[in-house]
């Protein structure tokens, strides 16, 4: 029997989801079922790109349904409590300056269903995460990323 994955995240990540699928349920299934309706209408299947689309629309719409209905029945909620504490942990946003040039970039940890990289918010499987999880304000962490590797000093963790 095989263990379902359970996808950490916040209220908001949480809600974000539900949101999406709301919208694919209501509105994206009944268009493109409209869609492949006015496939039909013109003609042979065979030979009808149109309809083809339509199709791989519509198998696209019903696995990302799947896909959300499985990540929110198996979503694990993190607290405000689990948020806490002096270390980086799932739920943090934590500041840290790149060494040695100062850059600083700031991105808040969640599970990977709410990871977005273009808003500040970083998987905790990602290798950045990784290497942050369970260090404090001040440490020196060498970072390994598919550019190579990177030192950052961690300058707040909220």
């Amino acid at each position: 029997m095989s263990t379902e994955k359970v996808f950490p995240m916040t209220q908001e990540g949480k809600a974000k989801l539900e949101q999406e699928l709301e919208n694919l349920k209501t509105v994206k299934r009944k268009e493109v079922v409209e869609r492949i309706k006015i496939a039909r209408s013109f003609g042979d299947l065979s030979e009808n790109s149109e309809y083809d689309s339509a199709k791989e629309e519509q198998a696209f719409v019903e696995g990302r349904i799947t896909t959300l209905e499985n990540m929110i029945r198996n979503a694990k909620i993190i607290t405000e409590d689990e948020m806490k504490g002096d270390a980086v942990s799932l739920g943090s946003t934590v500041t840290f300056i790149e060494l040695p040039d100062g850059e600083e970039e700031t991105y808040s940890i969640v599970g990977s269903a709410e990871a977005d990289p273009f808003e500040g918010k970083i998987s905790n499987d990602s290798p950045i995460a990784k290497s942050l999880i369970g260090k404090k304000v001040g440490e020196e962490v060498s970072v390994q990323t598919p550019g190579g590797e990177m030192s950052v000093k961690i300058t707040s963790i909220n």
